[in-house]
């Protein structure tokens, strides 16, 4: 093994099952894989699930490091290639990776009982600190139990935290700033203002400037305020413009109109044809699909700008699942589109003409609005269409980037969700897809986010939101 500075991690399967690049994630520390993980591996690989994929996947970067190599070569340990480039084009030293090539004493205590492949892999990492006192050994699972049981039996275990895209998600974006009472005694001085096609534009530079991103929200906390988007940024100075107020009927958007700040700033994205990609963060009642179904009808069925509308959710039971369900592709998804007729009885209820009026605006809207399972989106590609995903934080961010790439041109993607709400496994606050777009697509001219946060749904669920 390695010298003192560098560190022996023994990965967990579900490590692997969860992230297939995990062996390169690690720099220059050394990796081990107890044979129970091949096992593991082996025994996972059917299926088209997503663990699945990763599953094999995993095992082929496995067999792209072993192909070629001798006995003695995987006993010394096989050299990884890092996963990253330096400055100057190279990729930097990375460790070495040892596979279980003869048997280690448990070491285990008599009070943990079972032969189960966690006890396993435990009683690996056990024997190789005992075996190598000089070197730090750490177990990397995303097993909570079996970290738990690592520490009962003194084996140092940590989550694996390379997929996560920040440390706490209170820290998370939100997608607007509020200014300060200063704000314009210290950036009002060199201030230039102008009109274009009945929209206003600043530009101003000073110190608040240099923690704004594009296509960032800015707003004064006052009635008579000024609410402002961050159209660019470019030598310490910023271009704002003055957002469209859709909280006034004149400016309602298919009849629903912002009942808030941020309501209003959703839709000032969702209405913009500059902006490709929008996220809304929020709990439960604060209008996300209504604002991103309203806005997609407008721009659907009265400007032309899109073909149509595709929603589509990952399907996910909140409890036991219910089985096979018959149909084509669409029936078998209308039972996870509960939130979209919702919506639609709210969007067709003032429709003229009394019940047939609706009924047949409903019928307008279904040949409109095409409901498609995410099992089937690779290889495709949408051209012109207004495309929502639903409970996105359900996502991982593999299936986030690979549902993003089937966006083609003319096409706006729509990306919804409540990172509080999480029912994959394996899956948090930081380690979410939707958390993962939010994080890396912040401050790119094509790309807006904002994060709703008050309950526009009703006073029974406020205040369920608050008290439960």
């Amino acid at each position: 093994m390695r010298a003192k500075s560098r560190r022996l991690f023994v990965l967990d399967t579900n490590v692997l099952m969860h992230d297939p690049t995990a062996i390169f994630r690690f720099a220059e520390h050394d990796i081990y894989l107890p044979m129970v993980v091949l096992e593991e591996l082996d025994a996972n690989k059917k299926g088209l699930s997503e663990a699945a994929r990763n599953t094999r996947q995993a095992s082929r970067f496995l067999d792209d490091l072993i192909r070629g190599v001798t006995k003695a070569q995987i006993d010394a340990g096989l050299p990884i290639p890092s996963a990253r480039t330096d400055n100057h084009g190279k990729q930097p030293p990375a460790g070495r990776l040892y596979f279980q090539t003869r048997s280690l004493g448990s070491g285990l205590p008599d009070n943990l009982p079972g032969h189960g492949a966690d006890n396993l892999i435990l009683g690996q990492t056990l024997a190789l600190q005992q075996e190598h006192p000089q070197t730090r050994v750490v177990l990397v699972s995303k097993d909570i139990n079996l970290r738990i049981k690592a520490a009962v039996v003194g084996v140092h275990a940590e989550d694996y935290y390379n997929d996560k895209t920040m440390e706490d998600a209170d820290v998370l974006y939100t997608g607007s700033a509020r200014l300060s009472a200063d704000f314009w005694e210290q950036h009002g001085r060199d201030m230039r203002s102008w009109k274009e096609a009945e929209r206003t534009w600043y530009e101003l530079s000073g110190p608040a400037v240099a923690d704004w991103h594009v296509n960032e929200f800015v707003y004064e906390d006052s009635a008579a305020g000024i609410e402002a988007l961050v159209r660019r940024m470019h030598d310490g100075a910023a271009t704002l413009e003055l957002v469209r107020d859709f909280r006034s009927d004149r400016h309602s958007v298919w009849g629903v109109t912002a009942r808030n700040r941020e309501q209003n700033f959703a839709l000032n994205l969702l209405m913009d044809p500059e902006i490709d990609c929008v996220t809304i963060l929020g709990p439960a009642g604060t209008g996300k699909t209504l604002l991103a179904l309203a806005a997609g009808l407008v721009q659907t069925l009265e400007r032309n700008r899109y073909a149509e509308i595709i929603m589509t959710r990952v399907t996910i039971p909140l409890g036991e699942d219910i089985g096979f369900l018959p149909g084509t592709e669409e029936e078998k998804m209308e039972p996870w589109m509960g939130a979209l007729m919702d919506n639609l009885e709210v969007l067709t209820r003032s429709a003229e003409g009394g019940a047939w009026g609706r009924a047949a605006t409903n019928d307008l809207l279904r040949n409109r609005i095409k409901i498609r399972s995410m099992n089937f989106m690779r290889g495709r590609t949408f051209l012109s269409r207004y495309i929502i995903v639903d409970e996105a934080q359900n996502l991982t961010p593999k299936q986030m980037k690979a549902l993003i790439t089937r966006a083609g041109p003319g096409s706006k993607l729509v990306a919804l969700g409540n990172i509080a709400q999480i029912d994959t496994p394996y899956l948090t606050e930081t380690t979410s897809g939707l958390t993962y777009v939010v994080n890396r697509f912040r401050g790119w001219q094509h790309s807006g986010h904002v994060t709703l946060l008050r309950g526009e749904r009703s006073r029974l669920a406020d205040y369920a939101s608050e008290q439960l």
